[in-house]
């Protein structure tokens, strides 16, 4: 009975010896992450596909394909050797086996490779460039070796939608001033109204004198007419 317990203390212990580095081994194995959501961009501007390792990983001595999972071969070259979004081997980008519409348009972190960080930059992004985008490590011992990240490419907003409308102001006069000038021509009515009424009296009063002076020289060459008319016998 000791004997057979003693076995199985032994195997369990051995088991669990034997597990430990194994569990500890696949816990330390780098894998692929990229981006579960999509990746919006707007048209013209640059984006960055996410892509990278965990736990970190330095990747500058391995292969980096970024490619397009849903791009067909040519039917009327089907022998066409196959091209890249971007192609990262050796230490360095190879641009001969690129998408032409790419060249000069994408960049790997060069200084982020050390730490398994393998996003994709892409400059200047067009309607064409919309689509699903595969980041793949070929030489990487681990079950995820490879991600897939969606780029969705929206147009550039509608500037005469999103510009304010103009409002055309008129000037409104200021109150002080508006105040003072109201002040100003209720003394200039209060100066005419009094001018006006002596300027009319002084008009009357002279058409009157000028009327009585009329009268007065008919009168007097009437009476003179009539002292000097003869007297009838």
């Amino acid at each position: 009975m000791r004997l057979l317990l003693g076995s199985v203390l032994v195997w369990t212990c051995s088991l669990f010896t034997l597990s430990v580095p194994g569990d500890a081994a696949l816990r330390e194995t780098p894998q692929m992450i990229g981006s579960r959501q999509p990746i919006v961009a707007v048209l013209g501007d640059d984006v960055i596909l996410p892509c990278h390792l965990e736990p970190k990983f330095n990747v500058e001595g391995l292969t980096v394909e970024w490619s397009l999972p849903d791009l067909k071969p040519d039917p009327a070259d089907p022998l066409r050797r196959v091209e890249y979004v971007h192609l990262y081997r050796h230490r360095h980008e190879i641009p001969d086996m690129k998408i032409r519409s790419y060249v000069r348009r994408t960049a790997l972190f060069m200084d982020e490779l050390k730490d398994g960080n393998i996003s994709l930059k892409i400059s200047n992004v067009t309607l064409a460039d919309q689509g699903r985008y595969r980041c793949f490590i070929p030489k990487l011992n681990s079950p995820v070796d490879q991600s897939v990240v969606q780029l969705v490419v929206a147009p550039q907003p509608d500037k005469t939608s999103t510009t304010e409308p103009e409002f055309y102001t008129k000037s409104l006069p200021d109150p002080d001033q508006t105040d003072e000038t109201a002040a100003g021509d209720r003394l200039h009515l209060n100066f005419l109204i009094p001018l006006f009424v002596f300027v009319s009296l002084v008009l009357a009063v002279g058409v009157g004198v000028r009327f009585v002076k009329q009268r007065q020289k008919q009168n007097r060459q009437l009476d003179h007419v009539a002292s000097t008319k003869p007297l009838a016998v």
